[in-house]
């Protein structure tokens, strides 16, 4: 918790740093990369950093902290610590780092502020951010250990590609070394390393969307950002054959065990983690109560559809139903057209998973809110820096 001395002092500029708080990270990584340009090369993705995103998932998560300190004085905000830990440490990201971040974080902070920034603003701030980084330390140093392996990146050869619907594809990857592979869970998701055109390595994260309980393959389902960096050397220069560098399995979108109703709710690619945990639930003979939800812009664009309706085909007590913006309905599953609408699917003791675009996810834990099912209840993933904390 902090310190007697610093709670009011972050208590009376929180306001003020909060609403800097923007101004003062794309200063903060500018000074970062100028001293380190290492980290652009297969740790930070520099098309996160163009669009801000990167900037704006770092503002939200330090207000997010200071604000859990002040509101909540007993306690850590510890979904939020998790879901930045297990990025960090599919990146790689060690303990002795931070005190990198905290040196360039902290004097963008100061060229910000100037003059306001006096010794005791500056000391609670500091105590601010040593106890954001020492929780995630310690998550971290706990996921590392849990791992099969003591590496972050080992080798996969592309064994397989499939074309899906709406410009996505299916990778299967086996491994291509000794490295004993972690055994993953369904919602966790893998971080892929590569080369760019440029010869720069860069990384992104992908839920596993099958095979999730093999440990002798990999496989993610990708799709197509024409406008990205990433997506289109996968899409066009990936061969099978080719090795990439995977992490170890992170992630904590994964279903829970209680035995309650569960909810799955996605939109577009988002449902991949949905996907996986079908096919896993279908393969361990699972009758759990479970409401399957999907929206997309028309059934033909719906990547992963027949893995989809096959895996819940074996689950007797598994029900669909799915929304399309526009194209024919199909009649072989239940089908609507128009937004999803979640009024006849949520009961206050249900389990809720979410996956889509942010203003899918939005309205979807509105309705789930609505309808009386607890905030600790409602999960959710966002590809890519969680902009979320920062909304």
């Amino acid at each position: 918790m902090l310190s007697t001395q610093s709670r009011p002092v972050i208590e009376a500029t929180l306001p003020i740093i909060g609403a800097r708080i923007s101004s003062i990270t794309p200063n903060f990584y500018d000074r970062l990369f100028a001293a380190h340009p290492q980290l652009l090369d297969g740790i930070f993705s520099r098309s996160n950093q163009k669009n801000g995103t990167q900037q704006q998932a770092l503002a939200g998560s330090i207000a997010v902290f200071a604000t859990h300190l002040i509101n909540s004085p007993e306690t850590l905000p510890e979904t939020m610590l998790a879901r930045i830990a297990h990025k960090h440490t599919s990146l790689g990201v060690v303990e002795e780092q931070y005190p990198i971040v905290y040196e360039h974080l902290f004097a963008a902070i100061a060229e910000d502020l100037g003059d306001a920034l006096t010794q005791e603003i500056a000391d609670a701030w500091s105590e601010v951010y040593w106890l954001m980084a020492h929780a995630l330390i310690k998550i971290e140093k706990g996921l590392y250990s849990q791992q099969a392996n003591d590496v972050v990146y080992s080798q996969w050869k592309l064994a397989e590609r499939t074309e899906e619907a709406n410009n996505s594809v299916t990778f299967s990857f086996e491994p291509a070394d000794d490295i004993v592979a972690s055994t993953a869970k369904a919602g966790q998701f893998v971080s892929v390393r590569m080369p760019m055109t440029d010869g720069l390595r860069q990384v992104r994260q992908y839920t596993l969307s099958g095979d999730v309980e093999n440990t002798a393959r990999r496989t993610v389902t990708v799709k197509l950002d024409v406008d990205g960096e990433f997506t289109p050397v996968m899409h066009n220069s990936l061969k099978v054959g080719d090795i990439v560098e995977l992490s170890n399995p992170y992630g904590d979108l994964t279903i829970d065990e209680s035995g309650a109703p569960l909810v799955i709710a996605t939109a577009g690619i988002g449902c991949t983690p949905s996907a996986a945990a079908l096919s896993t639930l279908a393969a361990r003979g699972s009758t759990r109560k479970l409401t399957v939800l999907h929206a997309d812009q028309e059934y033909t664009a719906w990547p992963l559809r027949e893995q989809m309706i096959e895996s819940l085909s074996k689950l007797p007590q598994a029900t669909l139903s799915t929304w399309f913006e526009r194209g024919e309905l199909p009649e072989h599953i239940e089908a609507k057209s128009g937004y999803m609408d979640l009024s006849d699917s949520l009961t206050a003791d249900s389990h809720v998973y979410l996956c889509g675009p942010l203003p899918f996810m939005h309205a979807v834990r509105g309705q789930a809110l609505a309808a009386g099912v607890p905030a600790q209840h409602i999960h959710y993933e966002v590809f890519g820096p969680d902009v979320w904390l920062a909304a």
